[in-house]
């Protein structure tokens, strides 16, 4: 198992990883260490200690022929909610961290917000929120880099409101030319609503496809906090 040291900012070759895809331990979350992960095939996930993941297989979704099951198209068509985008990305990562019902423990804690709060501030980190009757009910959020888009966590207050709002992210990806939505590791919430699963080598050519594409996630560069977008 490889250690990392804060003052060294490299990752081992992801075929290194264990048979459950741990990679790495230890490191820190800072913006340029996050990247290069991200770039490189690699997520973080616990910080006590600190651990870094690639596993193989690794589940997505496949953005190009992403369809919502018949009753999600119809809720969606219903418009409950008003969509935002950016609008208040430090409630939905502070609320993805918080236990739920099924949730009773989380891996998103003040130092992960931290850090991501860092990258949403440098312009990598998104989110795209659910209002309704002016409260925040649902949310998600994730990174962009080029033409590429880790999803990292969602939450909601309303049934099927973060469902919505994660189809609406996945429209705007794809009017965005995005190639590549990565989910990490198939849950049964990803799975139902359409996620697959291609092993770690396919998903490396993806990657390298998708960080060279010229797109990126707002038309213009800007400041981070971009004007919402609502629908």
């Amino acid at each position: 198992m490889t250690i990392l040291r804060s003052d060294h900012l490299q990752f081992p070759d992801v075929s290194c990883t264990n048979k459950e895809g741990l990679l790495a331990i230890g490191g820190d979350l800072s913006v340029r260490r996050l990247l290069l992960a991200y770039r490189s095939g690699i997520f973080p996930w616990t910080d006590e200690p600190l651990t870094w993941w690639s596993p193989d297989p690794r589940a997505i979704f496949e953005l190009a022929t992403f369809r919502p099951h018949r009753r999600l198209a119809d809720k969606i068509k219903k418009k409950e909610f008003i969509l935002t985008i950016d609008k208040d990305f430090e409630g939905v990562i502070r609320n993805c961290a918080r236990r739920a019902p099924g949730r009773e423990t989380t891996w998103i804690s003040p130092q992960f917000i931290q850090a991501y709060t860092e990258l949403y501030k440098a312009g990598y980190a998104h989110s795209v929120e659910a209002w309704q009757n002016d409260e925040l009910v649902a949310g998600v959020y994730g990174i962009a880099i080029n033409g590429f888009f880790a999803g990292e966590s969602m939450f909601y207050r309303v049934t099927d409101a973060s469902k919505v709002a994660l189809v609406f992210l996945f429209d705007y990806l794809r009017s965005r030319n995005f190639e590549l939505f990565d989910t990490q590791v198939l849950s049964p919430l990803t799975a139902r609503l359409g996620a697959i699963e291609v092993r770690r080598s396919e998903y490396l050519r993806r990657l390298e496809r998708a960080l060279a594409s010229r797109t990126s996630f707002y038309p213009e560069p800007g400041p981070p906090a971009a004007p919402a977008i609502e629908t």
